[in-house]
Parts: C-alpha cells; sequence; structure tokens
C-alpha cells in the first residue's frame, strides 16, 4: 500500500463512512421527491402507505396511484437485492455491492437528464427502486443494524444507547451512540441539502447525490482492489 493510499480513507459495507454518506443520500432523496415529485417519498414507504390510505378514504383515487407505485417499485428492488446474492450472480458481478452502487449512481444522473415533460411517476419509481436496492444491501453500520434511507429506527437505537452508555455507563454503547448520532445527522443534512438545492437548482440537483454516490464508489473497498476478491469479499 503507497504513502497516498494510506491517507485515502477506506470504506467497508458497514463502515460509518460510507454509512453516513448513504444516510445523505437517503435524505436527500426524499425531500428530492417530496418537493419536486408530488409529494410522494422515495424512500419513506410507510409515509406513501399513509398517504394512499388517506387519499383512499377520502375518495381521491387518481391521487392513490401515485402512492402505490413507489411502493411496488421498493418491493422490485428489495427481491432484486436479494436475487444478486445468489453465489452464481454474485461471481458475475464481481461484487454485488459496488454494482448497487453504480447502479444507483447511474438511474439517479439519467433522472437528471430527463425533461420535465416526463410523467413525476416514472421518476419517483426509478428512485424508490434504487433506494430499495441501497437499503437492503447496506443495512450494518459495524456490527449493528440500520438504515441508510429512513431515521425511525437510528433514531431508537440512539436513544437506548444513550441511556445505556450514560445511565448504566456502558463504553461500547458510547461508542455506538456517537455512529448513530452521527448518521442521523447525516441523513439531516441530507434532507436539509435536498430541499434548498431542489428549490433553488430544480430537478438536476439530483447530480448531487450522484457526485456523492461517486465518491462513495472510489473509496468503497479501495485497499482491496476494485476486483473482486473472493476470500476477502463477502
Amino acid at each position: 500500500m503507497t504513502d497516498m493510499q494510506k491517507k485515502i480513507p477506506s470504506l467497508s459495507s458497514n463502515s460509518v463512512r460510507l454509512g453516513a454518506l448513504l444516510a445523505i443520500v437517503g435524505g436527500f432523496l426524499d425531500a428530492y421527491t417530496f418537493i419536486s415529485r408530488d409529494g410522494v417519498f422515495a424512500n419513506a414507504q410507510t409515509g406513501n402507505i399513509v398517504l394512499l390510505a388517506v387519499k383512499a378514504a377520502t375518495g381521491e383515487w387518481s391521487r392513490s396511484f401515485h402512492y402505490i407505485l413507489p411502493v411496488v417499485a421498493f418491493i422490485f428492488g428489495v427481491l432484486v437485492s436479494e436475487i444478486v446474492k445468489i453465489p452464481q450472480i454474485r461471481q458475475v458481478l464481481h461484487s454485488y455491492r459496488r454494482s448497487i452502487l453504480i447502479l444507483e449512481c447511474i438511474v439517479l444522473t439519467v433522472v437528471g437528464i430527463l425533461p420535465s415533460s416526463v410523467p413525476n411517476i416514472v421518476v419517483t419509481v426509478s428512485i424508490s427502486f434504487v433506494s430499495s436496492l441501497q437499503i437492503s444491501t447496506f443495512n450494518k453500520l459495524d456490527k449493528w443494524s440500520y438504515n441508510s434511507t429512513v431515521t425511525t429506527g437510528n433514531l431508537r437505537t440512539a436513544t437506548q444507547a444513550a441511556y445505556s452508555a450514560f445511565i448504566e455507563h456502558n463504553p461500547e454503547a458510547k461508542r455506538q451512540f456517537k455512529d448513530f448520532f452521527g448518521i442521523i445527522l447525516a441523513f439531516l443534512f441530507g434532507a436539509m441539502s435536498g430541499t434548498l438545492t431542489t428549490t433553488y437548482i430544480g430537478d438536476k440537483s439530483v447530480w448531487i447525490v450522484s457526485g456523492i454516490l461517486v465518491i462513495a464508489l472510489v473509496l468503497y473497498h479501495r485497499d482491496r482492489g476494485y476486483l473482486r476478491n473472493p476470500i476477502t469479499e463477502k
């Protein structure tokens, strides 16, 4: 490993640095689709299901359609994330996690290119699909389960860890609290950035998160090389 490589922090699939980058992406995309794409969430399918129920209960059937397809796309993305873990497919992809990041980056780049005449539902379905791939593929923060696209569970975990750290004086819980608090702040930063840039730049602001994903790709497994090592990559 060269001196230059030692100066560049690498990212494993469960590193806090990668988790923070993906949390920024998650918060950004939810704000982006909510503001610019008919008030639909890219990641928060709980919100979409609630809004679907509200529209259906009030008889706004045409509006409820906007919330059905993103949920279906999210489910499809989860299924795809499981399929790519099949050993034969993993061998073809070399690194399925890196392949997921590349696919997400490509889709978001294309979304920014699409003309404004393209229906919003096309964009929200596309983003919901790649977001579900992200949440299903990158779901560990160190050794703990976390979510890079929704913050409710992370907030619960951070609160429980804070109690154990400061009331029971558990040093491991203190580290967990710091990591999860950082993820929550990253998600908040992403949502604020998504709000401001979408408001002032418009649809092409989604390229910002494409750039963040490129950074994650460059750093991810940098120390293991860019071709899959069957011994070290899991």
